[in-house]
């Protein structure tokens, strides 16, 4: 990289800051803000960080040394929003070596693991967003008004889309000109829903999107007095806010999709998919209760994740550890318009570097043990019992981020994937959140239980 054309760059499109952007254990970018004549300061690493004090990011105190930020410049984009600014991914150093709660360092050694086997990895993610707006009643609504004069939902509302021109447009704009080449967007389920689709790229720059991703939608919706949320279910009646990733594997010698039977790869079952598919998914649905860890990674994750819930209709969301080909009740999906994996259980509010790193290593050890992962369920699950699923050996996905976590801490593929250390940390910070939650006596409680005796 010659920084000084770089920066001769920047600066003629007009940017006066650079940010070399990382994230805490929680998917939330920081980065200082450096003038963009100090450019070659910052990429030789002058930046540095006492990310003890960010949210799970280690036990690193205020006697010990700070992390380096050394940002990787081919990932420069001008932000499209406000072009003063400059981002680049960031990697995190301590002491010289890579710092063992660097979300984007750890997805990087999986990856590497998937080159050893002879593999690049792609990935596509489908990003929902509620934008709401601060009423006067002191309540939070859809910012178009129309959106609640609706029963039961406004989803694929051609009116309410085009009502929703001044969020959805800028959005498009933006994107496009990062070159992710929208193909479509609409309106979701939810009062205030959105759904962006956009190219696949390879698996860590679609997760540097994601995080471009949030930041833009939230600039695009303040200018309108609103809020861009990722709360994954903002109300007891809305649908979820999920984000599907949707995963391949390539041959790194042709580039060619090796889950697609065509590729030349054995095929098994009906939709042409090779065998080495049917491996991976085994994988990723035998460490799927710890996958939910991080990629459902908050209390309110799992109040998506059921059949109906307090709503009027279906949910539509992933509620059981098996797969199929179309059916969307369930935490893996091999779709038949495309040849990829797509997990189903990652909500909107995931740290991707994490959730994309435990999913390839669960998949990648499916493919070297030749696991197999049954037979796939077609059937609409929300219309059978628990217990008749379960006899079929269809079990749910932990109901709470409690359960999910203590798989998590029990698991040695999370272990292994994340380092003991940040595991470490990880299972502490979303314990503590579990446990405090369970200790808040809230207005349902009170509504239920203050009079009956």
């Amino acid at each position: 990289m010659d920084i000084s054309a770089l920066k001769d760059g920047l600066v003629g499109q007009g940017v006066e800051y650079f940010f070399g952007a990382y994230v805490d254990g929680l998917g939330v970018p920081k980065s200082k803000c450096v003038p963009i004549d100090h450019l070659e300061d910052a990429a030789e690493g002058s930046e540095l960080y006492t990310v003890g004090a960010l949210e799970a990011m280690g036990p690193l105190g205020p006697n010990e040394d700070e992390c380096v930020g050394i940002p990787d410049l081919d990932t420069t984009v001008v932000l499209p929003w406000d072009k003063r600014y400059a981002l680049a991914f960031t990697d995190l150093l301590f002491k010289g070596a890579p710092y063992n709660h660097c979300s984007r360092t750890i997805l990087k050694q999986q990856i590497k693991a998937a080159a050893d086997m002879g593999f690049t990895v792609n990935m596509g993610v489908e990003p929902e967003v509620y934008v709401l707006r601060h009423t006067d009643d002191g309540e939070w609504r859809p910012f178009i008004t129309e959106d609640e004069y609706n029963l039961p939902t406004r989803g694929y509302d051609l009116e309410t889309t085009m009502l929703a021109d001044t969020f959805l447009a800028p959005m498009v704009r933006y994107m496009n000109e990062l070159g992710w080449k929208v193909y479509s967007f609409d309106h979701e389920g939810g009062d205030g829903q959105y759904e962006f689709d956009f190219n696949y790229t390879d698996m860590l720059g679609m997760c540097d999107r994601m995080v471009l991703f949030r930041l833009m939608s939230k600039h695009v919706a303040r200018e309108l007095g609103c809020i861009a949320t990722y709360m994954p279910k903002p109300w007891s009646s809305a649908f979820g806010s999920g984000a599907h990733m949707n995963v391949s594997l390539a041959d790194a010698a042709t580039g060619a999709n090796v889950f697609d039977a065509a590729s030349g790869g054995k095929v098994r079952g009906d939709h042409n998919y090779s065998e080495l598919t049917y491996h991976f998914t085994a994988g990723v649905l035998k460490h799927a209760e710890a996958i939910m860890a991080v990629a459902c990674p908050t209390v309110n994750s799992y109040k998506r994740l059921n059949p109906r819930g307090l709503m009027n209709e279906m949910s539509w969301a992933p509620v059981y550890r098996a797969y199929g080909h179309n059916n969307r009740t369930l935490g893996c999906r091999l779709p038949v318009n495309r040849k990829c994996l797509e997990l189903r259980i990652t909500d909107s509010a995931a740290n991707f570097y994490l959730a994309s790193a435990l999913m390839l290593a669960a998949g990648l050890e499916g493919i070297r043990d030749k696991l197999e992962p049954g037979e796939p369920v077609e059937i609409d699950t929300y219309s059978i019992s628990e217990d008749e699923l379960s006899e079929q050996g269809i079990h749910r996905l932990p109901r709470t981020l409690g359960q999910a976590v203590d798989t998590f801490a029990a698991s040695d593929l999370a272990k292994a994937t994340l380092g003991a250390e940040f595991h470490d940390s990880f299972t502490k910070y979303k314990r503590s959140e579990w446990e405090e939650y369970c200790l808040v006596v809230g207005q349902w409680e009170r509504d239920r239980y203050l009079h009956i005796w």
